[in-house]
């Protein structure tokens, strides 16, 4: 891990809040639990069926000491949270029988149990689709502005270095007010995990050496985001720049000759992507080529904090996501 989750898991530590993991049937959540709880990264709530998890942590010499485990179908809290989602969603047509088949779902059940205060915050993905992660957020935890969507960003970390890159796993075409409130969610995270909110709005043009719809779009968003940046935001210390190859927003000596005189280009942190496409493309080509750690999606702008895995991620990434949760939560 890097000397940047290092510091997300100690400050996990010191707010010590509960997670809920419900992918109890899958052998990496478990093995992350047991040492989130060892070492008291988070308390940790598993959902699933409890024999079978008691065998595979008896099977791998594991405690579960300081371990809750739920199964959905057997809690006595499964017709309360039906009920709930009942009324979060009868004006969208759904019945009390469907609602009751929907928190018997794990990932439904455990967003429920974000919404009474039960739990903290969410892990999950290892075994389900980003889709099965975000709509329960969407539907039960909802958004914590009307006037701003939900987004998603990634942690790019690799030695002293740490990067987020928004959107990249969530939103696939933002307008321009959107990658103006992207750029601003990704800056207040910025500032809760301690990285510099210095903004960079990313083009394939610098300052209008290329023309076309795709630039006006980034430079739109640009000026948007800095008034907000100016106003709203203030208090955060903000800086944004744009638009921005991403050579000049990264590296100083093609800053200097592409964008003089910026705040934000040759050291930008935040790197705010044109569309989904690029913002996905980019977070993997950096982390399989470039070898950086990869946490997320990460999302920001939830009244609670949930996020997802990646299906092909390792116990270490769920403990880094869990301490990332946490964080989120305080």
């Amino acid at each position: 891990m890097t000397k940047f989750i290092d510091g997300v898991i100690a400050k996990a530590k010191a707010a010590y809040k509960t997670i809920v993991l419900p992918e109890g049937e899958d052998i990496r959540v478990l093995e992350a639990a047991y040492i989130a709880t060892k070492e008291k990264i988070a308390k940790i709530i598993v959902l699933g069926n409890e024999d079978e998890i008691k065998t595979k942590f008896a099977e791998k010499g594991w405690s579960l000491d300081g371990i809750t485990i739920i199964n959905p179908l057997k809690s006595d809290k499964l017709q309360e949270y039906a009920s709930l989602f009942y009324e979060l969603r009868k004006d969208k047509g759904v019945s009390e029988e469907e609602a009751y088949k929907m928190a018997q779902n794990s990932n439904y059940f455990g967003t429920l149990m974000i919404k009474t205060k039960a739990c903290d915050g969410m892990v999950s993905g290892a075994a389900h689709s980003t889709a099965d992660t975000v709509r329960p957020a969407l539907q039960v935890i909802k958004s914590a502005r009307k006037d701003m969507a939900v987004s998603a960003f990634f942690f790019m970390s690799k030695d002293d270095k740490t990067f987020i890159f928004a959107d990249s796993g969530l939103t696939p075409n933002p307008d321009e007010k959107g990658l103006a409130n992207i750029a601003m969610q990704s800056a207040q995270t910025a500032v809760q995990f301690g990285i510099t909110p210095d903004v960079a709005m990313l083009s394939y043009s610098t300052y209008g050496s290329a023309k076309g719809e795709l630039v006006e779009k980034v430079q739109n968003a640009t000026k948007l985001a800095k008034e907000l940046a100016a106003g709203e935001f203030a208090n955060l210390g903000v800086k944004v720049d744009g638009e921005l190859q991403a050579d000049a927003a990264l590296v100083d000596s093609v800053a200097k000759s592409k964008a003089p005189g910026s705040e934000v280009a040759g050291h930008a942190k935040v790197l705010i992507f044109p569309d989904l496409n690029a913002g996905n493309i980019a977070y993997k080509l950096v982390q399989r080529l470039g070898g950086y750690e990869a946490y997320g999606p990460i999302l920001q702008g939830l009244n609670g904090p949930i996020n997802d895995l990646s299906r092909g991620c390792s116990p270490e990434d769920i403990i880094g996501a869990i301490a990332i949760t946490a964080v989120q939560a305080s």
